[in-house]
């Protein structure tokens, strides 16, 4: 498969390469801009960027009206990039139909793992990957779950948590270990963050919820009844 295009925007040079690294580590191949106007032209120019990481503050042209400009042509997925961690700022964003908003500073290998995973729901990676157990079926691809051919609402995490359980069907599963990987980092701190989602993703799948086993003072392990 050919290496996915991505647009790394921002005006610190430093900023850039540092997430090129990482990016181009995981084989994306990085283009960059390093103001709002450079990267209208850049974006325009190459028809099939697979996602944009954008900076909010930038000199000529800033990250909001770079994200309005894009929005009239394409849906292609977008990251912002801010210092300040705003709350209005943030909502603005997704009125703006940001796909994801990671203030500064972070880690690089956070900011890696959101692009794979935005990726990953917005098909651009694993796109023939359907998943099928004890009626419950996920489309990877599509970002669509459905439990005995019935449409059912999950938030991104509650999607990544099943799909992960389905991936590791009769195994038992540690809150680190599903921690690291549905959350992508090293968790430090208490569990309550997977137990909260559990209980929700549990509640909306009716009773295919059992499917989802508690074990004690260690995790879950996904089981097919019967």
């Amino acid at each position: 498969m050919e290496a996915l295009k991505i647009l790394v925007v921002d005006d610190e040079a430093r900023m850039r390469k540092l997430v090129k690294d990482f990016l181009v580590k995981q084989d994306f191949t990085v283009l960059e801009a390093e103001d709002g106007e450079q990267a209208l032209d850049v974006f325009f120019e190459q028809k099939d960027i697979a996602m944009v990481i954008l900076d909010v503050m930038m000199p000529k042209m800033d990250g909001w009206s770079v994200c309005r400009e894009i929005r009239k042509y394409s849906k292609v997925p977008i990251i912002m990039l801010t210092a300040k961690s705003d709350e209005q700022d943030e909502l603005l964003g997704f009125e703006l139909g940001v796909d994801e908003y990671i203030s500064k500073p972070f880690s690089p290998k956070i900011l890696v793992a959101r692009v794979e995973a935005i990726l990953r729901r917005t098909g651009k990676a694993d796109a023939d990957s359907v998943l099928c157990a004890g009626g419950i079926e996920i489309d990877k691809a599509a970002h669509q779950v459905t439990i005995d051919g019935k449409p059912v609402e999950l938030s991104f995490k509650e999607f990544e948590l099943l799909t992960y359980f389905l991936e590791n069907e009769g195994i038992a599963l540690s809150r680190e270990k599903i921690l690291n990987n549905v959350w992508n980092y090293d968790y430090f701190g208490d569990a309550r963050t997977i137990d909260t989602h559990v209980k929700k993703l549990r509640s909306k799948m009716g009773k295919k919820g059992e499917m989802i086993r508690t074990i004690w003072g260690m995790g879950y392990k996904f089981e097919v009844n019967g």
